[in-house]
């Protein structure tokens, strides 16, 4: 059984549709290595025992009348704590939302439990999404795979971590400048962000709505199609036959490459080695539209995001972590006016970026410039906090401003992922592609 736990969701949904698997005893495994781990608190903000039973048990019935509702009937998932999960505490890892239980669940929770996914509980995630790094001392800091000194990345923090230390067969998270692609690189896994508006976000707590995305945390490509399906409750894309023949892409060699330490960008050209090797036409281009869409990211990430909660914020400031406070209160500088011509400039950059990327399947680029930075450093030391998290979202955040979709990839060096970027609502293009890769990386 132990072994379920290192399956992807896809093979575990193939086992529960064969017979070899039973969803109950699947959801019990999952439970008893959350609840036994080390780690337990630190990654679960809550574990919905109940919930996960009882849906484990209706999906073992369907799976014995031949009425399984998808391929992933049965299978369990964490959701990061800022989607609704009717009558149990959403608190997007914040003490301004302490003891906040919503009536209903979020869309796409509905829709996947819909189709028979099994929800495990809520993971940790950084204060109200606002920091890539994954450090929360408010709440918890999940581990890092990889190092376990070092922060696992965010805002998905708990959701990463769910995942990579086998306590969910995937998870849900979300991404306002990297938050599912951050911790996905850093702890090894695959992480899509969709494109704005392609997953639904009602019933999940915002941060600035101009950019919050839904997407998967997964061991595969393969699941991370699924689970769009699932999250979006209609039919995925196919990848049967996905190859790297033909494929042009492109190294966005522009602000992207700058700064970028030796393990990610060995990571990166190994795996961009990798990819022409295995037939792909890969060319370098230069796109100034990035630098200055980069330096509108003060006023429209952190205008939009003081806006939506100055007001919970400057009622009880003592409740915040004081890096993550002073982040949001930076948005006090800007105004309206400010606000409204850096989204007019936006629209133009974003204009220019697509012509420019018109004839390529995907834009390669390193998913972090940095590994995941050391937990005591980043508590001792301001300008180490600032600086790291900055870089951390760099590259990821160039995705969110153009308004792509965009998938991490492991490279096989550890912590260190090969970031896609598609084109808007390309997810299905993209995904193909992003497996075609995965097969040679």
């Amino acid at each position: 059984m132990f072994h379920w736990l290192e399956m992807s969701a896809a093979e575990l949904g193939q086992g529960i549709g064969e017979g070899s698997i039973d969803p109950v005893a699947l959801t019990q495994a999952f439970l008893g290595a959350i609840d036994s781990h080390d780690h337990r608190d630190r990654i679960y903000a809550r574990v919905t025992h109940d919930r996960a039973m009882a849906e484990a048990e209706a999906a073992a019935e369907r799976a014995r009348a031949g009425m399984r509702l998808s391929l992933l009937d049965g299978v369990p998932v964490s959701w990061k704590d800022l989607f609704d999960t009717a009558g149990v505490e959403t608190e997007a890892g914040s003490a301004l939302l302490r003891d906040r239980v919503p009536g209903r669940d979020a869309e796409v929770l509905r829709n996947a439990t819909a189709l028979g996914l099994v929800c495990l509980g809520k993971t940790h995630m950084s204060e109200l999404a606002f920091s890539g790094i994954g450090l929360n001392p408010v709440t918890a800091t999940p581990p890092c795979i990889n190092n376990p000194q070092a922060v696992p990345g965010g805002s998905s923090s708990g959701a990463a971590a769910s995942v990579a230390f086998g306590l969910a067969a995937a998870a849900i998270g979300s991404d306002t400048g990297g938050s599912v692609r951050i911790p996905a690189a850093w702890n090894d896994l695959v992480g899509l962000k969709t494109t704005l508006g392609r997953l639904s976000n009602d019933g999940v707590v915002p941060l600035c709505r101009s950019f919050d995305t839904v997407g998967p945390l997964c061991r595969t490509v393969e699941d991370a199609a699924l689970f769009l399906s699932v999250l979006e409750g209609r039919e995925g894309p196919d990848l049967e036959g996905a190859h790297l023949g033909g494929v042009r892409l492109a190294v966005l060699e522009t602000v992207a490459l700058e700064d970028v330490r030796d393990a990610p960008r060995a990571g990166f050209d190994s795996a961009v080695e990798r990819l022409r090797e295995g037939g792909a036409e890969v060319h370098v281009i230069r796109a100034p539209e990035v630098t200055q869409a980069l330096d509108l990211s003060g006023v429209l990430f952190t205008g939009e995001a003081y806006g939506e909660w100055r007001e919970e914020i400057e009622a009880a400031p003592e409740l915040m972590f004081d890096q993550v406070l002073e982040r949001f209160r930076a948005g006090a500088q800007f105004g309206a006016p400010d606000f409204v011509a850096a989204w007019n400039r936006l629209r133009d950059l974003r204009r220019r970026w697509s012509a420019r990327v018109a004839g390529f399947d995907a834009v390669l680029l390193p998913t972090s410039p940095i590994l995941p930075p050391d937990v005591r450093r980043l508590l001792s030391d301001q300008a180490y906090y600032v600086r790291e998290n900055l870089l951390a979202l760099r590259n990821t955040r160039i995705g969110n401003l153009m308004g792509t979709c965009g998938i991490s990839l492991p490279t096989g060096v550890p912590s260190c992922g090969l970031m896609m970027m598609g084109h808007p609502m390309g997810e299905e293009r993209l995904l193909r592609v992003a497996a075609a890769a995965e097969a040679v990386l």
